[in-house]
């Protein structure tokens, strides 16, 4: 249903006002400095990080050495372990990287022995970097990074790029200089499995946003990413022997909708991309419940013989494979041992949580028939720790997944009795679908409310009893996307509680410091704004400003318009629409660590050719008036437009306001550049 609006307008075209109006503030920002068109901004030179200590996760160990910085010269080399083509490919990766950024060549060579420029050796290594850590050392000449393997010389990378500029990241060539703060770096992790999942059953995500994700949980050393790969909404990876699994089980997802699936070379692909980072994809198919899709793709498979339709609601525990057909065990057999043959890591994911429709016993024959369909692949079995029943079999190496919201689990703790390991996320810290506070427009609370400090502050080691550190694989934090549709909704949702689980999985127990880590945490926000992240900038940690700051439209406040999502490439979770009033208002709390002037950024989208002029003001002071916001030509084409002012130190209000009947265009977001 759309809104009628006081111009008769429907509410989605209403948007558009504001898109409109962002674009008069642009163009009367472009009066004030006595231009025509956009004026070109140039960035301060971005500072590097304070310390070779300051990154996330927290290193083992980090010696700086005061008054030491590298400046990476245009004239740099990139420099590998000798015959070591897996540390060639290390190599090429950052190269890549620092390219697009800099604009340097940073050719590549083999060497044996620290270099001038950046080295990257498998030899030399401290012993306790184990097989996952590294050695990084900054002098004023070099960077060496060191590891045993070239896994580890990946995750001595990723500290490296923390250790640079945020604008680093940028996919554009920007000016430098790109300084490295000098020091020693001896680093591993504390557990060996650090995981995200990614639910792509109830809403699909396609092969580029999966690709996506991997890089960013990649900057974060997350060395795993559990795929969710079936549920009541859909199926989504292609099996030969039974095709509808896909071409009909996948046909929707929650809400309606095409949903989709990925045909085993695109998962292929993704496994491939994941594994040059160093990322193990764990794919799930769950049973014998949250199998709709599949009940619904083959009549056979219901006791009954009698397929439902398909399903796009959200209610869960309904739905169980008929666990007393010989045929399920053949279909069962056929999905494991397909899946497995196209997945290189050890383990398969058989689900196993919320089958309140499967009878006890009947659960628990289930189980200990499939567990050796796994182990006959050669695969590890991996399960939601309700296989931890005594009831249900221990297969060798067995992994248990808690996800409950107490301290205490029998089916865990017997689990752990008859040699299990567990990889801990718990619902009410690690889930990130859950909402942040009560106004978070996204996700679900049922698990409560998990604010980045609830997500930091528990010990995967010692949370639930009876189950020692030593029995703790890893941790993991999952995404389950009943409300999660897009790439930006990812994002929101995940930054920034899925660093602090990634800082929870590799860091050292001794390193663990709230306010040390929300200090580190918010000098990530401008290298999140240069990876366009539309994270959530909570009010429990400070942010850094010290480069262009992003302040979403969803997240201000908002007076006479709304929060919208129906146009293409948006930022974070959505923009906002004006309504068609004179004195309707975009608001923005900006904090400045200093008194003095800023560069202002607005991102606007206008479909029509209608001006509506806008008045800016900051902390109550016009700044622009009357300015005018011509249309971009469509919906879907935003433009930024930029003013100066100047902010004082600590709180600012930005104010956008539209000051006649037209209301104003579509805003994206304000960024300010000190």
């Amino acid at each position: 249903m759309s809104l009628s609006l006081p111009s008769g307008k429907p509410r989605t075209t209403r948007l558009r006002p504001l898109a409109r109006r962002a674009l008069a503030w642009l163009a009367a920002v472009l009066l004030l400095v006595g231009g025509t068109g956009l004026v070109t901004v140039t960035a301060a030179p971005p500072a590097s990080a304070a310390s070779i200590a300051d990154v996330i996760p927290a290193p083992a160990s980090a010696q700086p050495s005061a008054g030491v910085t590298y400046i990476l010269p245009s004239g740099a080399g990139i420099f590998t372990q000798t015959g070591s083509a897996a540390a060639a490919d290390v190599g090429a990766y950052l190269a890549a990287l620092l390219r697009r950024s800099t604009g340097y060549a940073l050719p590549l060579a083999q060497a044996s022995s620290p270099s001038p420029g950046i080295s990257l050796l498998l030899t030399g290594a401290d012993p306790a970097v184990g097989a996952q850590g590294y050695q990084l050392d900054v002098t004023a000449t070099s960077v060496t990074i060191r590891a045993q393997t070239a896994n580890g010389l990946f995750n001595g990378v990723q500290t490296l790029r923390q250790l640079l500029p945020a604008d680093v990241e940028s996919t554009t060539v920007r000016p430098g200089p790109w300084v490295v703060p000098g020091g020693r770096v001896v680093d591993h992790p504390r557990f060996a499995y650090r995981g995200a999942m990614l639910d792509v059953a109830r809403h699909f995500h396609p092969v580029a946003t999966v690709k996506q994700y991997i890089d960013r949980i990649a900057l974060y050393k997350v060395n795993h990413l559990h795929l969710h790969l079936s549920d009541d909404q859909g199926w989504r990876i292609a099996i030969d022997t039974w095709p509808r699994l896909a071409t009909y089980g996948g046909g929707t997802q929650v809400g309606g909708g095409a949903g989709g699936y990925y045909t085993k070379a695109q998962y292929q692909d993704i496994v491939a991309y994941a594994a040059q980072r160093y990322v193990t994809i764990v794919p799930e198919i769950d049973m014998p419940g949250h199998t709709n899709a599949a009940l619904a793709s083959y009549a056979e498979l219901n006791c009954d013989g009698v397929a439902p339709p398909l399903y796009t609601g959200t209610d869960v525990g309904f739905s169980s494979l008929c666990t007393t057909k010989e045929n399920t065990y053949t279909f069962v057999a056929n999905v494991l041992t397909e899946l497995a043959a196209i997945t290189p890591g050890p383990y398969l994911h058989i689900g196993g949580d919320e089958a309140s429709s499967t009878p006890a016993a009947q659960y628990a024959a289930f189980m200990n028939r499939v567990q050796p369909l796994v182990t006959g692949t050669g695969k590890t079995v991996m399960g939601w720790h309700q296989i931890g029943t005594s009831a249900v079999n221990h297969s060798p190496g067995r992994v248990v997944q808690y996800w409950g919201t107490t301290t205490s689990d029998s089916a865990v703790t017997t689990a752990v009795s008859r040699g299990a390991k567990v990889v801990m996320s718990p619902a009410d810290k690690a889930y990130l679908d859950m909402k942040y506070n009560s106004s978070t427009p996204l996700g679900l609370n049922w698990a409560g409310y998990i604010e980045v400090r609830t997500a930091y502050e528990w010990n995967p080691g010692a949370y639930l009893s009876g189950v020692p550190e030593s029995a703790v694989l890893g941790v993991e934090a999952p995404l389950w996307t009943e409300t999660i549709v897009t790439e930006d909704h990812i994002e929101y949702m995940a930054f920034p509680r899925l660093p602090a689980i990634a800082e929870l999985g590799w860091s050292p127990w001794s390193t663990h410091d709230w306010n040390a880590f929300r200090a580190r945490l918010g000098a990530q926000a401008p290298r999140w704004t240069a990876m366009g992240i539309g994270f959530y900038r909570s009010a429990q940690v400070p942010w850094s400003t010290g480069t262009a700051a992003r302040y979403e439209a969803e997240n201000a406040t908002i007076s006479r318009g709304v929060v919208e999502s129906d146009h293409a490439g948006y930022s974070g979770i959505g923009f906002v629409n004006y309504d068609n009033a004179s004195g309707a208002y975009v608001q923005w709390t900006v904090t400045a660590a200093a008194a003095g002037p800023v560069t202002l950024r607005v991102r606007y989208a206008n479909g029509t050719t209608v001006n509506r002029p806008m008045t800016v003001t900051v902390n109550g002071a016009t700044v622009a008036a009357g300015m005018a916001f011509p249309g971009t030509g469509a919906w879907t084409t935003w433009q930024t437009g930029t003013l100066t002012a100047n902010l004082s130190a600590g709180t600012n209000t930005i104010r956008a306001t539209a000051t006649t009947a037209n209301g104003g265009p579509n805003v994206d977001y304000l960024e300010v550049q000190p």
